[in-house]
Parts: structure tokens; sequence; C-alpha cells
């Protein structure tokens, strides 16, 4: 039931979104029944198709080719509609800005063309000139009573007339009045009167629309273009070196190479698989620990695409533990599969290194299968004397790592927030985002990542592949 209610507030809150996007890029920038409107309208409903089908088709069993057709436009659409929502929403600050200024440039135009003709009265159109007063000569004196228009009445003209104004005689003067009929003369102005304020010019609103949709659209498809590429490009390395109390002096300088939440999917496959594992075979790392989150998919369907996992190179060899989408992709097929390739799996498990003990603990999503994390199996009997590594996915098992006395857990799970600003989001459901902090006697390295989830876009945390250098303060 509390699945159903998320569910809806979800997709209430993407329709609402939507809705907005169509009005302000669609509905303010184009006409009623255009061509652009039109396929306007089509793709605010096309686009949400797509990444409700790109976020269900795996967890449906979709065939593989229809998850990789659905993914890129899906996925990207979501990245889309997230930065060209907060670049519209900067755009409401700034549309009474520009339609202020506009307004005033107007007035200012309109009050220089009329200071240049050297009148202050109001034009009459025809042969009837405005007084100087800005009245209009009453229609009694151009159509005398009782009289029918001249052009149409047989009846000779009275011997008098009343008398005319001064104005009224210099337009007999000078041509015929044309008569204007009593019900068609417009009331004597009895003093003034301040005019009613116009609305807003049509055309300047509709110029205000395009300027704002357009400068938005920019900003929101350059940030997806930008994120895009820092993805496709391959995480970067970071070093960062960790002091350990207890670390004997012969294995000071040990390095750690560690990738997080690599996501090989219908999105990223086996290039992607083979750029990390060249990017860590270049830092000749001592060992390779492998901390979760490696695929979106089964075996059957990505098993070829994680095969250049077989090719990394490491003198202590690459340790794997298992993420929350292992869980989701069929864990036990892949831990056999990650070990056919080379990887040594650790399930709750610990072996014995050089001068530290390397443990390695399932991750909380496996609790659901009765896999979750035991670190009682993995850390119980163990030799408190020497320093302790752990491998765990997610960072907030830290406080049962600090419990039994681990010096260092090496995480990912966040992607650092992968979307700015979604790394404020990630950090109130995870102690640490990316980066390494001290939790009592017990250090937390938290990786970005090396691949994406959803969205094949990082914005403000890029990916990196980090080597750890563990530190000797006895050396």
């Amino acid at each position: 039931m509390v699945f159903v209610l998320v569910a809806l507030v979800v997709l209430a809150l993407l329709a609402s979104v939507h809705r907005y996007v169509w009005r302000r890029f669609v509905g303010d920038t184009t006409a009623p029944g255009s061509t652009l409107r039109k396929v306007g309208t089509v793709a605010a409903f096309v686009l949400p198709l797509l990444s409700l089908g790109a976020m269900t088709s795996g967890r449906i069993g979709a065939p593989f080719w229809l998850q990789q057709v659905l993914a890129w436009p899906g996925f990207l659409w979501l990245a889309c509609l997230m930065y060209l929502t907060l670049a519209l929403l900067v755009g409401e600050v700034v549309r009474p800005l520009l339609t202020r200024v506009l307004a005033r440039r107007d007035a200012a135009a309109a009050a220089r063309a009329t200071a240049g003709t050297g009148t202050s009265g109001t034009a009459v159109d025809g042969p009837l000139a405005a007084t100087t007063s800005g009245t209009r000569p009453r229609t009694e004196e151009l159509v005398p009573a009782g009289r029918s228009c001249p052009s149409t009445s047989a009846d000779p003209a009275p011997a008098t007339a009343p008398a005319a104004e001064p104005e009224a005689e210099a337009v007999r003067g000078t041509e015929p009045a044309v008569p204007i009929a009593p019900a068609q003369a417009e009331p004597a102005e009895t003093g003034p009167t301040a005019p009613a304020p116009a609305p807003a010019h049509p055309s300047r609103r509709l110029f205000v629309s395009r300027v704002v949709g357009g400068a938005a659209a920019a900003a929101g498809l350059a940030t997806v273009g930008y994120g895009t590429a820092n993805v496709l490009r391959g995480p970067s390395v970071q070093r960062i070196t960790v002091p350990l109390a207890k670390l004997p002096r012969a294995a000071h300088g040990f390095r750690i190479a560690v990738v997080s939440d690599i996501h090989i999917g219908p999105i990223l496959g086996r290039a992607h698989t083979r750029r990390i594992v060249d990017t860590i075979n270049s830092t000749s790392p001592d060992l390779v620990a492998v901390v979760g989150d490696l695929v979106d998919g089964s075996v059957a369907d990505l098993g070829s695409a994680a095969e250049p996992l077989a090719g990394l190179r490491a003198r202590h060899g690459s340790f794997f533990v298992t993420g929350n989408h292992e869980y989701f992709s069929g864990a036990e097929q892949w831990v056999n599969h990650v070990r056919e390739l080379g990887l040594i799996p650790l399930e709750n498990a610990r072996v014995e290194m050089g001068g530290f003990d390397l443990a390695g603990v399932n991750d909380i999503a496996g609790e659901t299968e009765g896999q979750g994390p035991d670190f009682v199996r993995a850390l119980g009997d163990r030799d408190r004397g020497r320093a302790a590594v752990l491998l765990a996915h997610q960072p907030v098992v830290i406080h049962d790592a600090v419990e039994h006395g681990v010096d260092l857990q090496l995480s990912g799970h966040t992607h650092g927030g992968q979307l700015w600003p979604g790394n404020y989001l990630a950090e109130l459901a995870n102690p640490t985002v990316a980066g390494l902090e001290q939790y009592g006697d017990t250090q937390l390295f938290v990786s970005r990542g090396a691949g994406a989830w959803g969205p094949p876009v990082r914005v403000g945390a890029p990916a990196d592949i980090t080597v750890v250098e563990l530190a000797s303060r006895q050396a």
C-alpha cells in the first residue's frame, strides 16, 4: 500500500513538472495550432513515457535490446527535465524584471515620439482637427437641430445659423464639415481623467517568454551535455594517503585501487568496462577493491560486458563485494561470474594480507534474501592487534565497523550525488557522501564511483577511481 502511494505521488509530481515545462517552452512561445506547438505537445507525452519505460523495462524482464532502445532517450530526458526545470525557475525571477525594462523602454520611446510632433493634444483623424483643449466640437454646431444630413435633405438652409466656435468656423472655412449623427457623438470631457492602465503588450509577453525559454533551454541542455561527456570519457584517478596506527612498517605504502558503482548496463557496456580496467592497471596497484554496484542487469545480458574485468592486474589480487544493485540483478549468479573472471568475492569473509586484515560484508539489500551483512562472521574472531580494512558498499554501516574495531572502511553507493544538487539529498541518507572522514577510531573513505546510474550524466560529482595508499605511523 505504501509503495502504491509513493508511486502515485511520484507520477503526480512528474505530471505537474511536465505540464509546467510544456507551458513555458511550448504554450507561452508558440501559436495555437502551429506545427511547433503540435510537435512540442507530442514530445510532452512521449518523453515521459520513454523515461518510465527506461526505469521499469529491466525490472519487468523486457528483452535487453528493448532496454537499450529505451535507456538512452528515457534516462537522458530525466536529466534534461531536471536541469530545464531548474533553469526555468531561475527564469521566473528574470521574467518580471525583463518585462519591466522593456515597458520602460517602450514608454520612453513613445514620449520621444510625442515630443517630436510638437503637440500635446490627441490627434483626430479626418477633417475634424482636435482643439487645443483636447475636446471635439459639439455635434449641434455641425448639424443644426431638426435637420438631416445636408447631402440627403431637400429643405433650404435657414437664414441664420447659431454662432459657431472659432475652431469649427475654421474647419468650415476650409472644407465642408462631415456631419456626425447625435447618436454617434462622443461625450465631451468634463475634466482631466487618469487613463486606465494598458495591459501588457502581447508582442512584449511573447518576446519575454521566448528569450527566457531560449536561455533556459540553452543552459539546461548544455549542462546535460557537459555531464554526459564527463561519464563517457571515463573516470579520473585520484590519490589519497591514509595513515593507520596499527599498520606495520613493512606494509607502509601499500596501494589499494578502489572502484565502485561501475554500473555496467544497457547504456554503459563493454567499452566502459575496458576503460575502467585500463585506468586501474595504469596505477600499478597492490590490490584492487571493487566495492559494489558492478551491474544493472542479469549475467545473461551483461556477462560479456563484464569480461574485461578478467584483465585486472594487481600483486595481491582483485576483491569484490556486493552492492544493492547486485540484488536487483541476481547476486548469486554475479558472485559466481566474477569469481570465474578472477575476482575474489568477500561474502561476509576475511583474508589476511601482509600486515593487515582485509574483510568484506554483503550489502544491506541482501537482507531481503537472507544474505545481508554479517560483521560477526567477517570480523568477530580476528586479532584486533592487526589493522583491519573493510569493504562495504554502503557508508551507513560505518557504526558497525566502529564497533568491530575496523581501522578503515572503503565504500561507494552515493555517486557523490551524481547530479547537482543531488549531493544535498545524498547527505540526508549517508554519513559521508564523498571523501575521507573520521568516525571514532575508524576512518571512512567513500568513492564517487566510476559509472552512473540512470542518466549517464554527472554534474558536480566527477567519476573517479581512487588509489588509497596506506601509511604506517611507525615508518
